[in-house]
């Protein structure tokens, strides 16, 4: 919302304010200012000037040269390339030494060959935004209207000499959407009084029903709708003043007719349509929902498929419009109109958005539907704009209005006492204060004792709850003067939950372990949703996407991650450690809610270590982030309850470097390496990917963790080297180990595998170093050797293996 200074002068007194006061104050009071706009800053030596003579250039086909009045002894000659340019008219000219928009300043000079002293300007060289110029005069120079006083300042007469805060309306301050709401908010904040001007009614002739009627098919679309009509219309265009306060409101001036209406919705904050009468093709409007099946032709040309959601407004047998969204182009206002249909009504906000939303047409009219609009002002503004439809286009108003409305609307009742709004604010402001602030606000209230019975209007729907009352006295009170003090309480200092140990935890541990964490949007398409996932749900699409890019709620981590590896390797960052912890979402049959699960995954390429003058680069490899994840579980606690099986059934994985994880006996995920196809798919080399169910980590049973003294008396290492087929695993034989090596073992470690030469085809040696200790005595060979004896002969009983 763009609020005019000089403008809001008109309702309430500001002109002891500055801008940039002002600006602060409300800042500070609720309603944010963005930016303090002044368009006429910076612009000099800018007059009104007549044209007395134009001709053709001699050396051009486009140029024209102008003898122009600027109110000085003689007139001057300047050269102009408009194409809109003509003798007689009353245009902006900037003379030698001015300073237009973007600190350009002219100079006289010679145009081929023709002198010229200034410039004569377009509204695009005062800094005005070319889409707020009117269209009439988008290519060409802006022309002044007749009794525009020659020499005068034309930043003056176009208003340019104002100062514009532009106002940040969050939703729950829809009542700011309009010079009446911004004023009434100024009024209070500094304890002025609001003038709102007064509607003289204009002469009548004729009854609104040999013209028109109106109906409602649900009161609730629609709890009020009216039509007036105004005859005898004559388009053309608005006056400067009208014009000015729009160009500066950031709305495009049109014509007489369409003008007002955008004028009363920023005054009044209400939203009018007007038909063009003869156009509407009946006598009556019927307000309904859509059929299916139906269409409209909008106003911007483009055919709409209507459905049941939709509001129209009808001839009785087709839509002529979409309630509160955008007008249908068979009913516009064009310059043969002469019978205006002026609409001003309520619709309900949930299917004005619903409309909105389907069909990408928002408006500054139905943003304010959405929001809410002052119910107390339909009427009024209706009048209002009827009122200037007669003054400004000619024409004259019908007696009565045609009307649908079923509601009255009246003032809530509000109800706190003096020690609630005390207690809340921490203050102790009194009963005559809170009176005083109330009265600023422009409440009526009733106080017994303490008890504060206060009556809202219209215009704040926003209130209806002690809490706001709360908020309106703290704001007008001033924020910066309630006093800092500590909540009583006798909870200690929050601390961590289990899951937010974890998350940390996983965090420390994955980046000290050369890992960069990555965010990304939990949206993606449907494709990858369910290209890369092991879960069974559907993906969940959005009912209305900003994009098919991110249409699709993921159900996995890998898509992300493999768009972050190839952004990477696309700017020759190769050597990627990445990892994410997010959220999937699963359809959920009983609750409309997803169920949201937890994940933690990670990608890694490229070298695992540098090369230096201590050593050679050395790839990632599977062990390489297999090692990355049992030091994980470790950190977890759980990594005696991992296990790993080598899978095939991950069809997006390699089918020989890759192993489901088990926590216990419930799989939680994968780990291994990216399938060579899918690698290629994002333009990456060889990389590996795990992806974990974190939620299982975080719920599983961990081992109480304990310490033991450094052992007094030394242990026994032996090492045993085995010949087993190629599908036995290490995992089975280190099951085996562990099961009958005794109480003794306290650790067994794979350190070599070899395949070759003295080793059968489908075979393998892998080597392993087994280690004993006795922490109550020196063990012997006594003791060791019976345990070596039972592994030997386990090992050959249930693997099949040869003792080499």
């Amino acid at each position: 919302m763009k609020v005019s200074h000089q403008w809001l002068q008109e309702y309430v007194d500001v002109s002891t304010i500055t801008a940039e006061e002002l600006a602060d104050k409300m800042s500070r009071t609720g309603i944010e200012v963005d930016d303090v706009i002044k368009p006429g800053e910076g612009l000099s030596k800018i007059v009104v000037g007549e044209t007395l003579k134009v001709v053709d250039h001699p050396d051009s086909d486009h140029l024209h040269v102008c003898l122009v009045n600027v109110g000085q002894e003689e007139p001057i000659q300047i050269v102009c390339g408009a194409p809109n340019i003509a003798a007689g008219q009353k245009v902006i000219v900037a003379l030698h030494g001015a300073r237009i928009a973007g600190n350009y300043k002219i100079k006289k000079g010679k145009i081929r060959g023709e002198v010229s002293n200034g410039m004569i300007c377009s509204l695009d060289e005062l800094g005005l935004p070319e889409n707020v110029v009117p269209k009439k005069y988008a290519d060409g120079i802006f022309v002044l209207p007749a009794d525009a006083t020659v020499g005068a300042d034309a930043v003056e007469v176009l208003g340019l000499n104002d100062a514009v805060l532009d106002l940040d309306i969050t939703p729950n301050r829809a009542d700011a959407l309009s010079m009446h709401g911004v004023a009434h908010e100024v009024a209070a904040i500094y304890g002025k009084k609001v003038t709102l001007p007064q509607v003289e009614v204009s002469p009548t002739e004729g009854q609104v029903g040999d013209y028109i009627s109106v109906s409602v098919e649900d009161k609730t679309d629609a709890p009020a709708y009216h039509i007036q009509i105004i005859k005898d219309v004559t388009i053309n265009e608005s006056p400067l003043w009208l014009q000015t306060k729009l160009m500066k409101a950031g709305m495009r001036p049109v014509n007489n007719i369409v003008d007002i209406t955008n004028y009363i919705l920023l005054e009044y904050g209400q939203p009018l349509h007007a038909f063009d009468y003869e156009k509407i093709g009946s006598k009556e409007i019927v307000v309904r929902r859509a059929k299916d099946g139906e269409t409209i032709q909008t106003l911007d040309g483009s055919t709409r498929n209507l459905d049941t959601t939709d509001i129209v407004i009808t001839n009785g047998k087709e839509p002529i419009a979409l309630a509160g969204v955008m007008g249908g182009l068979g009913s516009e206002i064009t310059a043969e109109t002469t019978t205006v249909a002026l609409e001003f009504a309520m619709f309900d906000a949930l299917s004005i958005r619903k409309t909105g939303s389907k069909f990408n047409l928002r408006s500054e009219s139905s943003a304010r539907f959405e929001k809410g609009i002052n119910q107390g002002t339909i009427e009024v503004a209706g009048n209002h704009a009827a009122q200037l439809i007669h003054e400004l286009g000619g024409g004259t108003i019908v007696a009565g209005t045609a009307s649908a409305a079923t509601f009255v609307p009246e003032n809530k009742q509000v109800t706190i006492t003096l020690s609630k709004i005390n207690r809340s604010l921490g203050t102790a402001i009194s009963a005559e204060e809170v009176g005083q602030i109330l009265a600023q606000l422009g409440f009526g209230y009733e106080v017994e004792e303490e008890t504060f019975t206060i009556s809202i209007p219209p215009r704040r729907w926003d209130i209806a709850i002690e809490a706001d009352i709360v908020e309106e006295v703290a704001r007008i009170y001033g924020y910066d003067r309630l006093p800092a003090t500590l909540p009583e309480t006798a909870s200690v200092p929050g601390e961590l939950t289990t899951r937010q140990k974890y998350v940390r935890l996983s965090r420390n541990y994955l980046e000290a372990a050369g890992l960069s964490q990555t965010l990304s949007y939990v949206l993606t398409t449907e494709e990858k949703a369910k290209a890369y996932t092991q879960e069974t749900s559907e993906p969940i699409r959005l009912a209305w996407p900003m994009s098919e890019d991110r249409s699709t709620l993921r159900l996995n981590l890998l898509a992300s991650l493999l768009e972050n590896a190839s952004y990477n390797v696309s700017r020759k960052n190769a050597d990627l450690h990445l990892y994410e912890i997010g959220k999937v979402f699963l359809a959920n049959d009983h609750d409309s809610l997803p169920i949201e699960r937890e994940k933690v995954a990670g990608i890694v390429m490229g070298n695992h270590t540098q090369p230096d003058w201590q050593g050679k680069a050395e790839a990632v490899d599977f062990y390489a982030v297999k090692g990355i994840l049992e030091g994980y579980f470790s950190k977890m606690g759980v990594e005696k309850q991992i296990r790993y099986e080598a899978t095939a059934a991950v069809a997006w994985m390699h089918p020989g470097r890759t192993a489901e994880v088990f926590l216990k006996e419930q799989s939680i995920g994968y780990v291994g390496q990216v399938h060579p196809a899918v690698a290629k798919d994002y333009d990456l080399k060889e990389s590996y990917a795990f992806e974990l169910n974190f939620d299982a980590l975080v719920d599983a049973e961990r081992e109480e963790i304990t310490q033991q003294p450094i052992p007094k008396y030394p242990g026994i290492t032996r090492d045993i080297a085995v010949l087993v087929a190629d599908q036995v695993t290490h995992e089975e034989i280190l099951a085996v180990i562990e099961k009958h090596a005794g109480a003794y073992l306290v650790d067994v470690r794979l350190f070599d595998i070899y395949r070759g030469q003295g080793v059968s085809e489908g075979h393998k040696s892998m080597a392993y170093s087994l280690a004993f200790l006795n922490p109550q005595a020196t063990l012997v060979e006594d003791d060791v050797s019976p345990s070596m004896q039972k592994v030997t002969e386990a090992l050959i009983e249930e693997l099949a293996a040869t003792i080499r």
